[in-house]
């Protein structure tokens, strides 16, 4: 496995030519519709459960919250005749990003899982494990940085951590980072990671502006730093979280360092479902 670590551009080839063979399905089936991106922050609770959506009709899950709230939610955002997904993400093991993650396998024809490759015992995870073997046999990626995945022509997205073996990991400082760019737009997605992990691509430079940013671990002080925001500088924060959910999120700290940086926040705690759509150089929300 050490090649995805060492090799980013051989890791970039292989997801972008795994990725293409499905393309090119797709292409043949249906005509884009529009030329928007939809990126979909589905409101699933105490969870993250991230829909992307590319103009040519490339799609990419990002988590599946807790429980079966996300396959309740997906047709709301998805043509109810769409029984297929293209890939799936999950950043890291913990319940309330994988749980609803077997029921989606189950639901939905899933060609592609990319995760970090943690090595986590629960029960959430061993059942997410064999419904990936189940329904997607061999077809399992992990996710390491020099990635860039493919949405069809115009819309990628960049893996910038983990860059090393993280099976042994903590579970949060092994969240998938993701940056997704169509034109002139891009969102960062985060999953649980840790300001420690967020100084780390800080020290490690690369493109990390971005307009909008899913807030770490929903909205705990142990992610979002002042020093992310001043990096990201994103114009909406979006923090997906439970309403009155028992650890407090989102923490108030965190929502004031937002605020001084001059970004709005979303949160599906208020709004429910927030539904972004760009076409390369502006963006709206709702």
């Amino acid at each position: 496995m050490n090649f995805l670590r060492t090799k980013p551009a051989i890791a970039t080839f292989i997801v972008f030519a795994l990725m293409a063979v499905n393309t090119a399905a797709i292409y043949a089936i249906f005509e884009p519709t529009s030329e928007l991106l939809t990126v979909s922050f589905l409101d699933v609770g105490q969870g993250d459960a991230i829909l992307i959506e590319s103009p040519e009709g490339v799609q990419l899950l990002i988590d599946g919250g807790r429980d079966r709230a996300v396959v309740r939610e997906l047709p709301r955002v998805m043509s109810p005749l769409d029984r297929s997904i293209d890939m799936v993400l999950a950043t890291h093991p913990d319940a309330d990003h994988i749980g609803g993650l077997p029921d989606v396998l189950n639901r939905y024809r899933v060609s592609y899982y990319l995760s970090p490759g943690i090595e986590h015992g629960t029960s959430q995870a061993e059942r997410l494990g064999a419904a990936v073997e189940d329904e997607l046999g061999a077809v399992s990626i992990l996710a390491r940085k020099g990635m860039r995945i493919h949405l069809g022509e115009s819309v990628y997205a960049d893996v910038l951590y983990p860059d090393r073996d993280v099976s042994k990991a903590e579970t949060n400082s092994g969240s998938v980072v993701v940056r997704l760019v169509y034109g002139n737009t891009s969102f960062m997605f985060t999953g649980d990671a840790p300001s420690s992990v967020e100084d780390y691509l800080i020290a490690l430079g690369g493109e990390l502006d971005s307009d909008v940013l899913k807030a770490g671990h929903h909205g705990s002080h142990t992610s979002t730093s002042a020093a992310w925001l001043d990096a990201v500088t994103p114009s909406v924060v979006v923090i997906s979280a439970g309403k009155d959910n028992s650890y407090g999120h989102p923490h108030e700290e965190v929502l004031e360092r937002v605020r001084a940086s001059g970004a709005s926040v979303a949160s599906t705690v208020e709004d429910g479902t927030i539904i972004f759509k760009s076409d390369g150089r502006t963006m709206v929300h709702k």
